[in-house]
């Protein structure tokens, strides 16, 4: 089954689930599980500088054989080498990945580039306007990050990649505010964050009815993250998920089959949410050295 798109501010669709080659396989060969991912559904493949294998990231999508017009590819600035600008770091990228060009260039971290976010966003736009990428984001990035840039945007980010899941919804809504004001794709890392790391919470009982309803209404499994990645789905969120087990893959893309959930579960989900404030990867958002994602 297709995996359903997302329009973005300028335009341009993408994949509503990515696989990312963050955490897990930080540092690590990517080649074979990004194999593995595209031969079995996915066509999103997140990447970064800063995850040291975009080599690997681009062995993976050549080994898979399939054409570069059926995949949407991603990858994030991370902090500039002196004399670098965003477009010069890009193109170094590009040839690691053996593509032209990316659909998706994101800064990847505000606070690598403290008191010259304007600048960092200007080169952005150079790099958008010089074809080496469709389409230009940010990660991490706060509603006062955001601000910033949009003094100087004539383009707006498409995108901006956090970690969003239930627990961290409440604290996310500044800045969920200026993406609904300026269209701005919310893209979640970090999203079963509540089911694989956070164990014992508010949410776990909710999730679990829900997932049992959905598994009736369906008439056959239906797993505790579908039920997450499906609230994120009716949400309009960009989901970057990963993993190297191929079970685990087809069901994350097995999303698109599980029924909805209703109206009244997606405000239990988040009422339970704000029962409970926790961050899984407070080193994203607060220090400069950026970790996994």
């Amino acid at each position: 089954m297709p995996v359903s798109q997302l329009t973005l501010n300028d335009e341009t669709r993408t994949p509503w689930i990515a696989f990312g080659t963050g955490t897990a396989l930080y540092g690590k060969d990517a080649q074979q599980a990004v194999t593995v991912a595209i031969r079995n559904g996915f066509t999103h493949l997140d990447g970064a500088q800063q995850y040291n294998n975009e080599d690997s990231l681009g062995a993976g999508i050549a080994a898979s054989g399939k054409p570069r017009s059926e995949l949407y590819i991603t990858t994030k600035l991370g902090e500039l080498k002196p004399g670098d600008t965003p477009k010069s770091a890009l193109e170094e990228s590009l040839g690691k990945l053996r593509v032209d060009y990316v659909d998706l260039y994101l800064v990847h971290h505000a606070l690598s580039h403290v008191g010259r976010l304007k600048d960092i966003w200007i080169g952005m736009e150079e790099a958008r306007n010089a074809g080496l990428t469709k389409s230009i984001g940010v990660s991490n990035f706060t509603s006062d990050h955001l601000s910033e840039i949009l003094e100087v945007a004539t383009i707006p980010p498409a995108i901006n990649q956090l970690e969003v899941h239930p627990y961290v919804w409440k604290a996310l809504q500044p800045t969920l505010s200026l993406h609904q004001k300026y269209n701005i794709v919310t893209s979640s890392y970090g999203g079963l964050s509540p089911l694989v790391r956070g164990r014992g919470g508010p949410l776990d009982p909710v999730v679990e009815n829900i997932r049992t309803r959905l598994a009736r209404a369906r008439g056959s499994a239906v797993s505790e993250g579908q039920v997450l990645h499906k609230y994120f789905q009716q949400k309009g969120i960009l989901v970057v998920t990963t993993s190297t087990k191929v079970e685990r893959i087809l069901e994350y893309l097995d999303t698109e089959n599980v029924p909805e959930l209703t109206p009244d579960e997606i405000e239990d989900i988040e009422a339970a949410g704000a029962k409970l404030h926790k961050r899984f990867f407070v080193n994203c958002s607060f220090t400069s050295r950026y970790i996994h994602i």
